[in-house]
């Protein structure tokens, strides 16, 4: 008789716990339970362990064996159980010192011949087994630059589980021939889930990135990028078709700067879940941007699945950009759902398998067009669609939905001046970034001691309350809360933008202009605010 025990971690959701896996021998008619409340993939891995460890030069034990996975309330599932199950299996059989393997975490899933093959998630797992005190994890080699990014934490990557099996009782360690030169890897194959990204989930590099130069005309949309991706608010962009609306969507993961180190974790640890971290890049750095089309479902939008939810199009442009482009041709229901991440940056989904919290902190742009046939409201081109056709359209976006939207531009037609270049051409992208940059150092001064580091993140009530205005700045929007042209959220949200308008431009604190020009960006009301920085010369 023999017991061992190891460890590994189950995911739910982003967030991981760290799960003991137990190996009981006893004398009996040579059988393998496993118990723990696993699921199917999990339950096949009693077969891929034993030809594993046989396929190894290991001795199976014939005796009557029980694995267990503590704590058995926790639902546990998927393949990257099968190392740390062998480890167990072997350290009760006495194949390996069950000491060296009680405080290890081993993640892997493991093929019949014995090879380690890579699964997801694998930044969360370490992650939560380093917040639990584990300081030695053990992933397929393929993984171990992700594994690598926690700090605090001794990485071992092994290709097989012989290689593991050496390493544990000082024996040497055998090496696995290499793939021949320029032949796939089969191995990686668990990484990525086809058609899993709901758009482009990851961000391109810097390099790649289209310019904002591209985009001609569209002087006040332009402006009100570089505001939205200042202060971290959301935009609206409504005009006829081919104005530009989605290349200017597309340039705004360039505007933003670049991820921090704990942004980056929170990024990389969701792609990872989602199967859509790209083998070769452990860190995602730059903001992602994620574009729906506009069949996607509920589900699809905000996380769901059979089982435990997985993350949805909100968590995979958590810390980047969103865009919803044909916005009234998204359901009612999908676009209501996006409610609540928009107040709170998390999503709570619940679903048979089970509660999962995942990240959503991220910059929503919509598109849409005045009408149907896109052309209402264009001078000199007729529109076909009805009244009654146009209000319905206009109607599919709700009055909640938008109150939550902070800037909303309309994006008219390019003039030939414009398209031709004899205007003169936009900004870079390079040239606004830098802008935004200097911005959103000035917020963070701001922000020193506090949760926040954008002005679109502050409470109303703080923003009010700790850091004023200029006397009578306030005025125009208070009218406009009094006429119930405003509702208290927008002048919150009016607030806001008036502190990003004025870290651009270097003031010290929002004076009537600027609040003037945050009630024209959110109400389209013309209130004689002179436009900024550039655009203002033309």
């Amino acid at each position: 008789m023999g017991f061992a025990r190891a460890c590994s971690v189950a995911l739910v959701g982003v967030e991981g716990v760290v799960v003991e896996v137990q190996a009981d021998l006893e004398r009996g008619v040579a059988a393998f339970a496993l118990v723990g409340l696993p699921d199917k993939s999990l339950s096949e891995s009693r077969d891929r362990v034993r030809a594993a460890v046989v396929n190894s030069g290991a001795e199976w034990p014939q005796m009557k064996l029980t694995v267990g996975l503590s704590p058995a309330s926790v639902p546990k599932g998927g393949s990257g159980f099968d190392l740390a199950v062998a480890a167990a299996v072997l350290g009760a059989a006495e194949r390996v010192d069950p000491e060296s393997i009680a405080d290890l975490v081993l993640i892997g899933e493991l093929g019949l011949d014995g090879r380690v093959r890579p699964v997801r998630g694998v930044l969360p797992a370490v992650l939560a087994a380093a917040g639990a005190g584990y300081r030695q994890v053990v992933v397929p080699e393929q993984t171990a630059g992700e594994a690598a990014l926690v700090p605090g934490v001794s990485v071992l990557g092994v290709r097989s589980l012989r290689q593991l099996i050496a390493i544990l009782t000082d024996a040497p360690v055998p090496d696995e021939p290499p793939l021949p030169a320029g032949s796939p890897d089969p191995m990686l194959a668990g990484l990525v889930v086809p058609g899993a990204g709901i758009g482009s989930g990851l961000a391109t590099t810097p390099a790649e990135a289209p310019d904002l130069a591209d985009v001609a005309g569209q002087h006040q949309a332009r402006m009100a990028l570089e505001v939205a991706a200042a202060g971290g608010h959301h935009l609206m962009l409504h005009g006829p078709p081919g104005a530009g609306k989605t290349m200017l969507a597309e340039r705004l993961p360039g505007v933003l700067p670049p991820l921090t180190r704990r942004e980056s974790l929170e990024v990389t640890a969701v792609h990872s879940v989602a199967g859509i971290l790209p083998p070769g890049q452990p860190l995602v750095s730059s903001p992602p941007y994620c574009a729906p089309h506009h069949s996607a479902t509920m589900p699809a939008l905000v996380g769901g699945g059979n089982g435990l939810p997985r993350p949805g199009a909100v968590s995979l442009a958590h810390r980047g950009v969103l865009f919803l482009d044909e916005t009234p041709e998204f359901t009612g229901k999908a676009l209501d759902a996006l409610r609540q991440p928009l107040e709170s940056g998390h999503v709570v989904v619940a679903r048979s398998g089970g509660v999962v919290r995942l990240p959503a902190r991220f910059l929503m742009v919509l598109a849409a067009n005045p009408c149907p046939c896109g052309r209402h409201s264009t001078g000199g081109v007729g529109c076909e669609c009805s009244p009654a056709v146009v209000r319905r359209y206009q109607a599919r976006l709700s009055g909640p939905l938008l109150d939550r939207v902070d800037l909303r531009v309309r994006v008219e037609p390019v003039c030939r001046a414009d398209l031709l270049g004899r205007a003169g051409g936009g900004e870079s992208t390079a040239e606004v970034a830098a802008r935004v940059a200097g911005a959103r150092e000035r917020a963070a001064t701001r922000f020193t001691g506090t949760p926040w580091r954008l002005n679109g993140e502050v409470p109303g009530h703080e923003l009010r309350t700790r850091w004023s205005v200029e006397p009578g700045a306030m005025a125009g929007a208070e009218r406009d809360l009094e006429r119930g042209l405003l509702s208290a959220r927008g002048l919150d949200r009016v607030l806001r933008v008036a502190w990003t308008l004025a870290d651009l431009a270097g003031h010290d604190r929002p004076d009537p202009a600027d609040v003037a020009l945050a009630l024209e960006l959110r109400t389209g009301v013309s209130r004689g605010a002179p436009m900024r920085g550039k655009e203002a010369r033309r």
